[in-house]
């Protein structure tokens, strides 16, 4: 289930609240003593998070949704710290990166129990059922719930958090269903855009040093500029990995790209989602932008269909 976008906090007793994590958004399916964790796009993300895919409660039956957060430096949710972790495979790699970048899950719904579905259910059953079991002390973590939203948009704001999703009390869980019964409202000026080229850095032909990116809208993928900023290192490299099997011979972009930014660009297929932090959104350029991250849990036309709304 999706949230819809709002531009204020609904007030009203028919609203409960809830901080919006900076995360990866999961189904977690415990059943007949197995685990499988699945992406948004439907993909088994199991391997990947081996610290969270061991349910705290056995093999109790259970379908929950929640979020997966990592923290940094000042301990606030921090997609880019993430990044480090979600696109790992190797185990190897992913039993070294569990320690050096633990992950969190915030359950916050609970969609099954002991074979019982509980998605038809009004909202607040089913936080009181997910609220009662024994998950302290444990890397899945229950998040509250607040009546005051404007309480809990200042007190995030204040925190550094993302914002606020607002759920109305008495409305059911609706799979795969972008609804208005949950609205999200953020602080931070950060948008997903499509990559549509890359620029590489001067005096080389292959270390990526910025993105070309886009909005997928009606008329096609209109260009809202370049992002240099925050592609560093093993950054750059694992950029320039995803998108070398996607090269094409010109713009995806709908509308003229600046000579100043087409000039040495290597044009890619529009396939690839990325998320970038900016200081103004609306505008027709983004405005000092900054990368924070892939989005492989997010597809181009996933953006068309939310842009629609």
């Amino acid at each position: 289930m999706l949230a819809t976008k709002t531009d204020r906090v609904p007030s009203g007793d028919q609203w409960l609240h809830e901080v919006k994590w900076d995360g990866v958004r999961v189904l977690v399916d415990v059943r007949d003593g197995a685990t499988r964790m699945t992406s948004r796009n439907d993909n088994n993300v199991t391997p990947a998070w081996p610290d969270l895919s061991v349910p705290p409660l056995g093999d109790r039956d259970l379908l929950v949704d929640g979020e997966v957060i990592a923290l940094n430096e000042r301990g606030v949710p921090d997609f880019r710290v993430l990044q480090h972790r979600m696109h790992v495979r190797n185990a190897n790699d992913v039993a070294r990166l569990v320690t050096t970048v633990p992950a969190t899950l915030m359950v916050f719904d609970l969609l099954r129990l002991d074979g019982q579905d509980l998605a038809a259910r009004p909202l607040e059953e089913r936080r009181a059922l997910l609220e009662e079991l024994p998950l302290a002390d444990s890397t899945w973590q229950v998040p509250a719930a607040y009546d005051d939203g404007d309480m809990l948009f200042d007190a995030t704001l204040q925190q550094g958090l993302e914002g606020v999703v607002s759920k109305r009390r008495g409305s059911r869980y609706r799979f795969d269903a972008r609804s208005d019964d949950w609205r999200k409202l953020a602080h931070r000026h950060r948008g997903s855009f499509v990559v549509g080229g890359w620029r590489p850095q001067v005096g080389t032909t292959s270390r990526l040093a910025a993105l070309l990116v886009g909005e997928p809208t009606p008329d096609g993928l209109l260009y809202r500029g370049r992002v240099g900023s925050g592609i560093t290192g093993a950054t750059s490299t694992r950029l320039a990995e995803l998108l070398a099997p996607l090269a094409a011979g010109g713009s995806p972009f709908a509308d003229d790209v600046p000579k100043v930014d087409a000039s040495g660009t290597v044009w890619v297929e529009p396939r690839v989602v990325v998320d970038i932090d900016t200081h103004g959104l609306g505008y027709d350029r983004l405005r000092q932008p900054s990368f924070q991250g892939v989005r492989d849990d997010v597809s181009p036309e996933d953006l068309a269909r939310e842009g629609d709304r």
